[in-house]
């Protein structure tokens, strides 16, 4: 049973890294995110701190009840906050004949999946914690979760180097950000040289 929590877990983290990646790609591809994508960037980076500080503390001890609590009850938190994000963000766009933010992906714009991966997280985290383990156990797979927990750091220092690769060195991002204002912050960017391109922002 442990070794299906393990899976579990990595589970959880590559699906929602799955989705960070597809925001990042969207992006390359000039969809830049506004700062209410951010934010729900950010509350997807949340929730998977929880299984990842669940397999962390396996690396070290046996975990019991209490840790699975704790990791997957921080991660029910930020999917609380972040369905809150992408809920408004679907409201706004809901209107018959608008056509949302930013390019659809497999048939919905990315923050309806983002609302999706929320649910999804509230779930299965509901889940894990009504099969909480009766006594302390060693979660096993260790080499794995560790390149798990790897990647998934990787995708949030991404995400970092994007948002400020974004905003720059302003206090506030635009409501539609259409160029990376650091480049021009540090005279990067040609005068000749057009802005990114971007009509619509996505998460």
């Amino acid at each position: 049973m442990n070794a299906i929590r393990a899976i579990l877990a990595m589970f959880c983290i590559l699906a929602v890294c799955g989705v960070l990646l597809g925001a990042l790609v969207a992006q390359l591809r000039g969809d830049m995110p506004c700062p209410l994508c951010i934010l729900q960037r950010m509350a997807m980076l949340l929730c998977v701190a929880g299984p990842a500080w669940l397999l962390a503390r396996s690396w070290r001890r046996e975990v019991d009840a209490i840790d699975y609590a704790q990791c997957y009850g921080a991660s029910i938190i930020a999917a609380l906050a972040g369905a809150t994000m992408s809920g408004r963000q679907v409201l706004i766009h809901i209107a018959p004949g608008d056509p949302g933010y930013g390019e659809p992906m497999l048939g919905m714009h990315l923050y309806s999946w983002a609302f999706v991966v929320f649910a999804t997280v509230i779930l299965v985290s509901g889940l894990h914690m009504l099969a909480l383990p009766r006594r302390a156990e060693r979660l096993p797979l260790a080499g794995a979760s560790r390149a798990v927990v790897g990647l998934a750091i990787a995708i949030a220092a991404i995400n970092l180097v994007a948002v400020f690769l974004e905003e720059g060195f302003h206090a506030v991002l635009p409501d539609n950000p259409t160029e990376y204002r650091l480049l021009d912050d540090l005279g990067l960017r040609s005068e000749d040289a057009p802005p990114a391109s971007s009509e619509t922002p996505a998460p």
